[in-house]
């Protein structure tokens, strides 16, 4: 563990020799061949004296300044899950479960601006701050405004001011901010805004800049290029392509000058991927692809450290010298010598101090302040948030907290199809209110086969507690089977007013207790010509006063496809008529839980068993609080419902069922997934009859494609319940 890290010390003074400089330029993603490059490089044992780059190129020629090596490099960007990192999510792990739900349910999120407002932040569809946490976790421990010579390798990167097309070189500042303004592609990412600068990528002015290495006093120049060829007429067939092709057309200001300039010149073949192939398959390829090319310049590599009168035996102290391991984040820790809190109220930076219990003198990892930022924007309304840590080595660390622009009225919206619902549509809108006490208020409608709508106020004390009143009105006409056969055709509305008095969320756990008062109002209930489903036909109207309490914790990596974690649920109601007793005699008591746990076999291959069950503790279940099974996900049609492989439809169930399932879930791809379960499950309607009846045995087999729409796929199944096979389609986030 590292704590109160300092910085290190410059380079021993070493003979006087001509100056290597490297040149990398921008490509997006191809820029990962780069890395392959720099192996070869150190395999040579070539000294690097001074790197300039553009876009990629400022990324990884900026970490490679800090003193990394080109295999720890590797290691990072093969290790780091990039469509996470080029997009503005959450990390799930620092989000309330609330909060990943609803990241998982809305496709479109947009401000409700009433009145005129100006997005600083904005100009694309990426703000960046994933890309700037990881730039920043990479570049310890430079985070501070610095001289960019003083780095174990001189630097310097590149990028385009569009007030003025002109070229802007940072050769100072702060390291992050540099290189994630040179490598803001227009359109894709947010500029930065620097004083009255606006900054895109640099690649529109010099995306192979030899000259500014020269000018910092380069002998040499080993330049590594890696943009792809001009698209003709026949790739130019979307919006994405057309954009990157006019970036690309720009890039070629200065290059035929500055390609002069080099004196070893690598041109990385990168045919066949583009600036967006961050998958994993793709880096391992550019990488290699990377190395492939310097290799064909081996001989000339060899004759440049001749003429630099070096052996690698000599050039090994000087890489050692500027080297520092590189941790992971949450291996450093920072003794607090300031606080300070940017762009931000005192009411807030109170509330901050208070609810993390922050003092000078105390330690701060990588971790918390991650969490801490989450906390700005999502109790206190703030767009943006970051953090930075200022390196004080005698009096410990300037932690400093940056927040953007207050959070407006916010309108998320959520569509998906299946074959048993088709279409369905949710509409999510958020209203903060900036008091002293932070509180919102949500308001949700869905449109579909289920209708709902919602409405919640939650008030955000300093306490991790969030007390939560919510109104919910649903209307449903649901058919109900029994062995596979449809028995009940019930439709119904039912009102609901929730309070949650405590509304615990920390971190992965989520506990809540309160009270429900529940109506239901019947309109029809159909049924097959079965005596025994002709008694159970008849149903009134009536109220239902619950007392309940609930725990969640969720450590899983992925919201529907994870791969390492943990998922539990576990839940106690009581269910009253009056407060106290049902129909004058005791109220009905539920005990339900869910327990899965994810474990990686291999790096595609990884198995979820899950333990689950719903126990009904009383002598006469009402209709609508009775056990439903079946289908892929716990309560999408009725809260109560628990689901089944195999078993397509709802099935009616006894008041006790115990189920497991195993669950393979195998990626082919990132993003194409399979998955074969097998679910076993035992129910009656007592419990010393559990293990009398027949077990049910159910399994299913899907493929799914996940997408930024939410997960797509067909699942097939077949249960010796229903004795049938079915199928089910899925497009887009479950709601």
């Amino acid at each position: 563990m590292l704590s109160g890290q300092e910085l290190p010390q410059e380079n021993a003074p070493l003979p006087h020799r001509k100056k290597v400089g490297l040149v990398l330029s921008g490509g997006g993603a191809k820029g990962m061949a780069h890395i392959g490059v720099l192996k070869v490089l150190e395999r040579a044992g070539i000294p690097i004296d001074i790197i300039t780059g553009t876009s990629m190129g400022s990324l990884i020629g900026g970490i490679y300044s800090c003193g990394h090596r080109s295999q720890e490099i590797d290691s990072i960007v093969r290790a780091v899950d990039w469509s996470f990192v080029l997009s503005d999510r959450e990390d799930l792990s620092h989000q309330s479960l609330r909060e990943r739900e609803k990241q998982n349910t809305y496709v479109i999120t947009k401000a409700l601006n009433f009145g005129k407002s100006v997005n600083a932040e904005g100009g694309g569809l990426i703000l960046g701050k994933n890309v700037v946490a990881l730039i920043d976790a990479l570049t310890l421990p430079y985070n501070d405004s610095i001289d960019f010579n003083k780095l174990p390798i001189p630097f310097a990167c590149v990028a385009t001011n569009i007030v003025d097309n002109s070229e802007i070189v940072f050769h100072s500042g702060v390291l992050s901010q540099a290189m994630r303004a040179s490598m803001s592609i227009p359109g894709a990412f947010s500029p930065v805004r620097i004083d009255d600068k606006v900054l895109v990528d640099g690649g529109l002015r010099n995306n192979f800049p030899t000259d500014i290495a020269k000018e910092m006093g380069a002998d040499f120049i080993i330049g590594v290029n890696v943009q792809s060829e001009l698209k003709t007429a026949s790739g130019l067939n979307s919006a994405s392509s057309i954009l990157l092709q006019i970036v690309d057309l720009n890039c070629k200001n200065k290059f035929e000058e500055n390609l002069r300039l080099s004196d070893i010149y690598v041109d990385v073949d990168v045919k066949g991927y583009s600036s967006a192939s961050f998958n994993k398959a793709a880096v391992d390829t550019l990488i290699r692809r990377g190395e492939e090319a310097a290799m064909a310049h081996w001989d000339e590599i060899i004759a440049l450290r001749d003429r630099l009168d070096l052996s690698p035996s000599t050039i090994q102290p000087y890489l050692s010298t500027a080297h520092i391991p590189l941790p992971l984040p949450n291996q450093i820790r920072y003794k607090i010598g300031e606080l300070h809190f940017h762009n931000m109220t005192k009411n807030d930076e109170r509330y901050i101090l208070s609810k993390y219990h922050l003092h000078v003198g105390d330690s701060i990892d990588l971790d918390r302040a991650d969490i801490i930022t989450t906390t700005i924007r999502q109790d206190l309304y703030y767009k943006t948030a970051k953090y930075r840590f200022e390196n004080t080595p005698d009096r410990g660390a300037k932690v400093i907290f940056t927040a953007g622009p207050k959070r407006t009225n916010q309108l998320n919206v959520g569509l998906r199809f299946d074959s048993e619902e088709m279409v369905a549509l949710q509409a999510n809108a958020e209203f903060p209110f900036r008091t002293k006490v932070p509180m919102d208020m949500e308001l949700t409608l869905r449109l579909g086969k289920r209708i709902m709508a919602r409405a919640d106020w939650s008030l955000h004390p300093k306490s991790f507690i969030r007390p939560t009143l919510s109104y919910i009105f649903r209307s449903n006409d649901i058919d109900l089977y029994e062995y596979g056969k449809k028995a009940y055709d019930i439709s119904y509305n039912q009102h609901t007013v929730k309070f949650s008095l405590i509304n615990l969320n920390v971190k992965n756990f989520n506990i809540s207790i309160g009270a429900n008062w529940d109506y239901y109002d019947y309109h029809n209930l159909l049924v097959d010509n079965k005596p025994e489903h002709t008694e159970d036909a008849v149903v009134e109207d009536k109220g239902y006063i619950t007392y309940e309490g609930s725990v969640w914790y969720n450590s899983e990596n992925e919201y529907y496809f994870p791969t390492r974690g943990a998922k539990f649920h576990a839940k106690y109601a009581y269910y009253t008529d009056d407060f106290f007793r049902l129909n004058d005699e005791v109220g009905i008591q539920e005990y339900s839980a869910m327990w899965r746990m994810s474990f990686p076999i291999t790096q595609r291959l990884s198995f979820q068993p899950m333990l689950y069950g719903r126990f009904l503790i009383t002598d006469d279940v009402p209709f609508v609080l009775s056990n439903l099974m079946g289908g892929e996900w716990y309560g999408h049609y009725f809260e109560e419902q628990l689901p089944f492989a195999g078993v397509g439809n709802l099935e009616m169930a006894w008041d006790k069922m115990v189920a497991c399932q195993l669950q393979g879930q195998y990626k082919l791809t990132t993003n194409n997934i399979l998955l074969l379960r097998v679910a076993a499950g035992q129910d009656a309607n007592k419990f010393r009859d559990l293990l009398k009846h027949r077990t049910m045995i159910g399994t299913s087999f899907s493929y799914y494609y996940n997408t930024m729409l939410g997960p797509m796929g067909l699942s097939v199944g077949y249960s010796d319940l229903t004795k049938k096979f079915y199928y089910y389609i899925n497009l887009g986030f479950v709601f």
